[in-house]
């Protein structure tokens, strides 16, 4: 297997005059086993060619990526599914009415693999977790390869997950041959997972990774079942207690003023609107201060800016990050959670 050493990282923009160039010049790549980084309408992926173990074995190695987390596999079209997932009439059913209703679009469904998929994609589960993007571009790189496409997130292990084609080179470049600019990413935070099971009375949603697709959403198709605790093993993506983590200590406390500052230390605020209300703007003299959405306080803003305002701090040269979090509703538990797993356990000396 080819090494991570450097290497020239091309960026092809997937703008109206470059699109199909910048399709076909990735496709032509995947098709030859190697790994191009994509855009998705939530973060950028780097995909493989998902039924080609060696060509999945260079997105783990780029990314630095353990072999117990299984990635996302990306189809085109919803019929592609029974080709990768083996599904009991009644399963199909409900999944049916899933894709039907979230596809395409940030939401995956965790279901029975069949054999074609490679136990590197799924790190020996039985499962495998699907979606399909609406990003234009993925769309297109998935229906001219016309095979499942794996893509995790573009950046290293555990670290923030990058919304431009900028992030993304600042994570990877020189490790990855392409990256294909589709612009800045429309969500912002990683797609909804959920295992999909037959109840005894309802289907059971076990929502194993909160995004944009939220609970409430997904209440009419089936029973939803949130985890008691997140994992220190992954049956899908996102879900380990440690990740999306900055390089500068992040913090979040359960009240402001728990909050105790080092003398001598630089900090900085994540702050969800930069309100007086939120018991943390006026708390300290901040280094530097960004806001999730500053003013209005909407939550759908705050997730589309999370990566990007929690990147733009790891790079302020502060000596620790404090966050604060937001409501614990809708996409806000999104939001929470990727806090949550970005923190470290302990508050500073």
């Amino acid at each position: 297997m080819r090494s991570v050493s450097d290497m020239e990282t091309e960026i092809l923009y997937a703008d109206p005059e470059g699109f199909d160039e910048a399709v076909n010049a990735a496709v032509k790549l995947l098709e030859s086993g190697e790994v191009v980084a994509l855009p998705t309408e939530t973060v950028y992926g780097l995909g493989a060619n998902a039924l080609d173990e060696s060509a999945v074995a260079k997105v783990f190695d780029a990314k630095q990526r353990p072999s117990f987390d299984p990635l996302i596999v990306h189809i085109a079209k919803r019929e592609q599914i029974r080709e990768i997932c083996e599904l009991s009439p009644e399963l199909d059913e409900v999944v049916q009415k899933l894709m039907h209703a979230f596809w395409p679009g940030p939401f995956t469904m965790v279901l029975p693999k069949k054999s074609i998929i490679p136990d590197i994609v799924t790190s020996g589960e039985p499962t495998v977790a699907v979606r399909m993007s609406a990003h234009p571009v993925m769309r297109a790189v998935c229906k001219q390869v016309g095979k499942p496409i794996a893509a995790p997130s573009a950046n290293r292990f555990g670290r923030i997950s990058p919304t431009s084609a900028n992030a993304v080179e600042k994570e990877l470049g020189g490790k990855i041959p392409m990256i294909v600019d589709g612009g800045a990413c429309n969500d912002g935070v990683e797609s909804t997972i959920v295992r999909v099971e037959l109840g005894e009375k309802r289907p059971e949603l076990h929502l194993l990774r909160a995004g944009p697709v939220v609970k409430e959403d997904l209440q009419k198709y089936g029973k939803v079942i949130r985890p008691k605790k997140a994992r220190n093993v992954a049956e899908a993506p996102g879900q380990l207690d440690s990740h999306y983590a900055p390089a500068t200590p992040l913090y979040i406390f359960d009240k402001p003023e728990d909050f105790k500052p080092e003398p001598g230390l630089r900090y900085a605020l994540l702050s969800y609107r930069g309100a007086s209300r939120d018991g943390y703007i006026d708390l300290y003299d901040w280094d530097v201060v960004e806001e999730l959405s500053p003013g209005s306080g909407k939550l759908t803003e705050a997730a589309v800016r999370l990566f990007f305002v929690m990147r733009q701090l790891d790079e302020s040269g502060v000596d620790a990050i404090v966050a604060e979090t937001v409501a614990e509703t809708g996409i806000g538990v999104a939001i929470n959670d990727r806090l949550r797993r970005a923190s470290v356990p302990q508050e500073p000396a």
